[in-house]
């Protein structure tokens, strides 16, 4: 907030300027009357008294004729002192107002942004928004099961959410068509970036007016602590249950696929581990901060301990979901092989639905059996990976520009349906890492896979995966070990607090990773404190 010292500077500047120059300029309109005098009364008629005789009449005889030299010099160097001093006093005004480090006057129309500086405004605002959204989402799981009245209560809630999740998927549609150079004119860009934070700024207005709304339906502190610790408990141990099979079912899927086909949930067990491993200690830690009459700081307890349940949850049905996937996945190749080898039939009998030339049927003719013939050698061949097949195949039948139908569709939304889910589990487990262009490409390929274009929202899928995870290597890990040997306080326990600042599970605004995010805008997610 500006002081009341800083904010009278500039009228207290502007007064001293306007003193200086009304002195500047009455200095010179002095000289100036001063210069103009004596011409006047050299040319007047008026009688001239008559001197006394003597001494003093004949010294007085000689100046009756004209003026003198005095008259003419005094007036003169009184109008040039006026213009130094009005200069020297521009002159230094000038250099004051260039080398000044403290605020001065401020103009009425400050120098507008450069569109770099829009852009990178931009890109943080769809960050903030899209944080701010998921955050809200995850809490909003927590609310336990209600019906009728209890119900209707929660309604304004979620309508805040989904309010701003429209306006979010409004800003991230501009921004794509942004990136992609639409429109073309300076000034209508400039427009669409204007356009993206005031999308992201009304999403967060409506999360911010929806949190006190949910902070009533909770009542973390008051009355309805205790059960959300319930709640919060019940969910941690069956994800405790679920962390032990999830890695048997990794160490199974290696066993059975190719590398490249478990890739995706690489290290997730382990990672859905440390998540549980922050949320025991600070469910354990709420729980003593209740018993001790502290239902503020049992508060923000709880909520830190949710978002790690909450991410651990996301990163062990990762493991779960890609399981199911390549099973089915699995089991519709042969068929998808099948429906292939129609479609290249039918396209070498010259089918009529091509739209392409003599040549260039015959080189994705050629192609596509090559890839049909590649596929049917990894199936005996030993471990592959069943969904990059399916994607293969989809893809080159897709380019003989038939119309994939049956089987074929089948597989192309098979995995634009994976690869979407992968790209989502992961930046929601890293959004403390995650840019704005993976985000916007996640964004861009559920808008796809809503149209039905399978092949463009797998994708942007993978292209959003590739960018979410480079931003996560290029952010590394800033709050890595535990007691004095993290970067964070001296003898803190920071037992999976890197993975909590890393997932946005904690807002790294403090030395100490800042307080938990909750469901709310940018003016409320970090009500909640721990300590």
């Amino acid at each position: 907030m500006t002081s009341s010292l800083i904010r009278g500077r500039p009228r207290r500047a502007a007064v001293h300027i306007r003193v200086r120059v009304a002195h500047a300029v009455l200095g010179a309109v002095l000289g100036a009357g001063w210069l103009v005098l004596p011409v006047m009364t050299v040319g007047g008629h008026d009688p001239v008294p008559q001197a006394a005789a003597g001494t003093v009449a004949s010294a007085a005889a000689p100046q009756q004729g004209g003026t003198s030299t005095a008259d003419l010099v005094l007036p003169l160097v009184a109008g040039a002192a006026a213009v130094l001093l009005a200069g020297y006093g521009y002159v230094r005004r000038t250099r004051r107002a260039r080398t000044r480090t403290t605020p001065g006057l401020v103009s009425a129309h400050p120098p507008a942004p450069s569109p770099a500086d829009t852009e990178r405004q931009a890109r943080a605002a769809l960050v903030l928004a899209d944080d701010c959204v998921r955050t809200s989402r995850e809490e909003l799981s927590f609310l336990p099961e209600r019906s009728g009245e209890a119900e209707a209560e929660a309604e304004p809630v979620t309508h805040a959410l989904q309010a701003a999740e429209t306006e979010l998927s409004a800003a991230f549609a501009i921004w794509r068509r942004y990136e992609q150079g639409v429109p073309e004119d300076p000034v209508a860009r400039r427009q669409a970036l204007v356009g993206v934070v005031g999308r992201c700024a009304e999403a967060g207005r409506r999360l911010d007016a929806g949190a006190a709304g949910l902070d009533r339906l909770r009542g973390l502190e008051g009355p309805g602590l205790g059960t959300a610790l319930e709640v919060a408990e019940g969910r941690f141990r069956e994800l405790t249950a679920r962390t032990v099979a999830a890695q048997d079912t990794a160490i199974a899927l290696h066993e059975r696929y190719a590398p490249s086909a478990v890739g995706p949930v690489t290290g997730y067990v382990e990672q859905a581990k440390d998540r549980l491993v922050f949320a025991t200690s600070r469910l354990n830690e709420a729980r003593q901060a209740t018993d001790a009459g502290e239902p503020e700081r049992a508060a923000g307890l709880l909520r830190a301990a949710e978002g790690a349940v909450a991410q651990a949850g996301v990163l062990v049905g990762g493991v779960e979901r890609l399981a199911a996937e390549l099973r089915e996945a699995a089991e519709l190749v042969p068929a998808a092989l099948t429906g292939g080898e129609a479609e290249l039939a039918v396209a070498r009998k010259g089918s009529t639905r091509s739209h392409l030339t003599t040549g260039e049927l015959h080189a994705r003719l050629a192609h596509a059996d090559g890839v049909l013939a590649a596929v049917r050698e990894e199936l005996t061949g030993g471990p592959y990976d069943p969904l990059d097949a399916l994607r293969r195949i989809a893809r080159a039948a897709g380019r003989l520009d038939m119309g994939r139908t049956g089987v074929l569709d089948a597989a192309a939304l098979l995995v634009a349906r994976s690869s979407l889910a992968g790209a989502e589990e992961f930046v929601t487990v890293h959004r403390g890492a995650v840019g704005a262009e993976a985000r916007a490409r996640l964004a861009e390929a559920v808008r796809k896979l809503g149209a039905g274009d399978t092949d463009r929202a797998d994708a942007a899928s993978l292209e959003a995966r590739e960018l979410a995870e480079r931003n996560v290597r290029a952010h590394g890990t800033p709050y890595v070990g535990t007691g004095t040997d993290s970067a964070g306080p001296p003898g803190a326990d920071s037992a999976g607090l890197s993975g909590a600042v890393l997932g946005g599970i904690l807002l790294a605004t403090e030395q100490d990773a800042g307080p938990p995010a909750s469901y709310g805008g940018p003016q409320t997610r970090g009500r909640h404190r721990l300590a």
